[in-house]
């Protein structure tokens, strides 16, 4: 995770005003591990970038959970106007209205989105082709490396002589 967010801070307070955002899940099998990948622009300039695993998930709760961390970093960052951007159809449908939820799991994400969406003055949601949303998927696709890398090498026991070592 890169918070490049100190250079637009001001007396303790966030200067940003507007911010775009890209967000994608990700994960290995359906469910399976999982990941987020989000990166915020001002400007045109990276402003923050997060990669984080988040345990066995589907695919849908991925790109749910993006959503909700990112429209948690935004109000942490005061932002008042956001422009999310992902590429998951079901999210942009749902959260728009335009299809119903019947998992109890994505309603409960659903719901999140909504109380959160209340701390911004616009919330502008575009469904992009995924080729325009390439940068998000590369975070979340390194955090579920990362965190396959960091499992295999803490599940590692050496042995010697019929000994275990420590």
């Amino acid at each position: 995770m890169r918070n490049l967010c100190q250079n637009y801070i001001y007396k303790g307070r966030f200067l940003i005003k507007i911010l775009n955002i890209y967000v994608d899940g990700a994960c290995t099998g359906n469910p399976g591990e999982a990941a987020i990948g989000i990166i915020m622009y001002h400007n045109g300039e990276v402003v923050n970038e997060i990669s984080k695993p988040i345990g066995e998930a589907t695919n849908n709760i991925a790109e749910y959970s993006a959503l909700v961390y990112a429209l948690q970093e935004a109000l942490m960052m005061k932002a008042e106007n956001i422009q999310i951007h992902t590429d998951s159809e079901l999210v942009f449908k749902q959260v728009a209205g335009r299809y119903k939820v019947k998992n109890t799991r994505l309603q409960f994400f659903l719901d999140q989105v909504r109380c959160l969406s209340r701390g911004f003055k616009t919330i502008d949601l575009k469904q992009i082709p995924r080729e325009e949303n390439k940068e998000a998927d590369k975070l979340a696709t390194q955090a579920i490396k990362k965190d396959k890398q960091i499992k295999m090498v803490a599940s590692t026991v050496r042995i010697a002589n019929g000994k275990v070592q420590s």
